[in-house]
């Protein structure tokens, strides 16, 4: 399979500017796709075939193959159009109008079934069985691939929801759907919900590696990498011992798997942590440390990046550069945390020198002169790079400080400064000697049929009236001081 000849919509679709992976990835499909449950393993064949022109036969039926395996007609068409688009010939691309026409009308008879069946429950007035009825309507809704209407079924739960828990799953709901949707400002909206509910729920405690994943699924999409990194680092590492096959509440496949969690926050502390904040936030993060054992080349990728050996850990990503390109929430960022990734190196191994030839800037980082010009001019241009470039000597200056300028301006902000406080001094003084100071009131006895004026710990009241009393006469108390001293 890999000396086939790349078929016409991917060169196509590279010339329109979209993203097409040629070089085989790292993973088995089979056994990549196998960790997942629900929805997202469409989603993630759909865009494998979609992208790559190595594994898109094998994708797309895939794909065909879990859409038939459901009730949702909208994806199992896409699929089957989708390859018959790339390969004509296929007859796995001609869809099964006769399915297509059965599942149909499976579909319309299960909605009104339930809708009857909520109708009943209504007119019954029994609030658990009105809840119970609009959750079987959502998940209804959401498997036969109308996520519209499963928002709205499971939002309809709220009234009829009487415990914490109950509450908790309508919004766990929520939280899929959104994610299914790619609404990212809905999924922050219900993450922060669930977690201003009450963090100290034990029903709240157990989803908590769910709602920091879905939080920073939605920084990671919003490129925010800097939030996002600190959402993956700090997921509960049970979900890295949850079983994979839907029995486990901590497990959340139907989204990502903790190889996923650990891929997510690696990629993201890379482009956004220095080299301290790695070793003590990542490295030495013993929660942390659960799911970067299950990705092994991102932790020693982190750790070469620390100790400042550069070249072998962007060698490291570029060997799984067409994996993540491949992912369904990394492919679009990908370029993007790869050039902070390896800007910030450039930034990191310049800081010892006062200059270094362009050489050996592309020796340490494995690869041409040429190539090295081009990324430090750009950073330059960028203000991410405060340095010169030398291009007779091909040299790479920093730009010198002048400590003597810097000194003469601190010590001028230092008298500046100086110069108010004793201005604020002499203010004080002279409104002591004036008797112009404004003590707290205090406390009436309300037995002598008094009100009160402010108290010891609140004079607001008190200073306020006080206030009103003597600003009239400040003015002209302050000038006859000041003649007077």
């Amino acid at each position: 399979m890999a000396s086939h000849s790349e078929p016409l919509y991917f060169k196509r679709a590279r010339q329109n500017g979209h993203i097409v992976v040629s070089d085989p990835p790292k993973f088995d499909l089979d056994a990549y796709i196998a960790n997942y449950k629900g929805r997202t393993i469409f989603d993630r064949l759909f865009l494998i075939g979609s992208s790559s022109s190595y594994l898109y036969s094998e994708a797309l039926k895939l794909a065909i193959k879990d859409a038939k395996a459901g009730n949702d007609i909208g994806r199992y068409e896409a699929a089957t159009a989708k390859l018959h688009e790339i390969v004509p010939e296929d007859r796995d691309g001609i869809p099964d109008l006769a399915w297509v026409d059965k599942t149909s009308k499976r579909n319309k008879i299960d909605t009104d079934r339930l809708e009857q069946e909520l109708k009943r429950y209504k007119n019954n007035l029994i609030q658990e069985s009105v809840r119970l009825g609009y959750d079987d309507l959502g998940d209804h809704y959401h498997n036969i691939g109308d996520l519209s209407n499963s928002h709205k079924a499971y939002t309809k739960m709220r009234p009829a929801s009487t415990t914490s828990a109950h509450i908790l799953i309508m919004k766990l709901r929520l939280l899929k759907v959104a994610i299914d949707q790619q609404n990212w400002i809905q999924v922050q909206t219900n993450v922060q919900s669930i977690r201003q509910s009450g963090s100290k729920q034990p029903e709240v405690e157990k989803v908590t590696a769910k709602l920091s994943t879905a939080m920073g699924l939605a920084s990671l999409a919003s490129g925010n990498f800097k939030d996002g990194a600190k959402e993956f680092l700090n997921t509960d590492p049970r979900m890295a011992g949850a079983k994979m096959d839907g029995s486990d509440e901590e497990s959340f496949n139907e989204v990502v798997t903790p190889n996923d969690v650990a891929v997510y926050g690696g990629l993201c502390a890379l482009a956004s942590m220095s080299r301290e904040q790695l070793q003590s936030r990542v490295l030495d993060n013993s929660s942390f440390r659960n799911y970067l054992e299950l990705e092994p080349h991102i932790r020693r990728a982190i750790s070469f990046f620390v100790s400042g050996k550069y070249s072998s850990c962007l060698s490291i990503l570029e060997n799984y550069k067409s994996d993540y390109l491949l992912d369904i929430y990394l492919q679009r960022h990908v370029d993007t945390i790869y050039y902070e990734i390896r800007t910030k190196a450039l930034r990191q191994y310049f800081i010892p020198f006062s200059h270094v030839t362009f050489s050996a800037i592309a020796a340490a980082f494995n690869t041409d002169e040429a190539t090295i010009e081009s990324e430090l001019t750009t950073m330059i241009k960028k203000d991410q790079l405060d340095a010169r470039i030398n291009l007779v000597d091909r040299v790479l200056l920093a730009r010198k400080q002048n400590p003597r300028s810097q000194v003469h301006a601190d010590a001028l902000a230092l008298a500046k400064d100086y110069e108010r406080t004793a201005h604020l001094r002499v203010l004080r003084m002279e409104i002591l000697n004036a008797g112009l100071e404004i003590h707290k009131a205090k406390r009436r006895n309300h037995d002598d049929g008094g009100g009160w004026l402010g108290n010891a710990q609140d004079g607001s009241l008190g200073n306020n009236i006080a206030g009103d009393v003597f600003m009239p006469t400040m003015g002209k108390s302050l000038r006859s001081a000041f003649r007077s001293g």
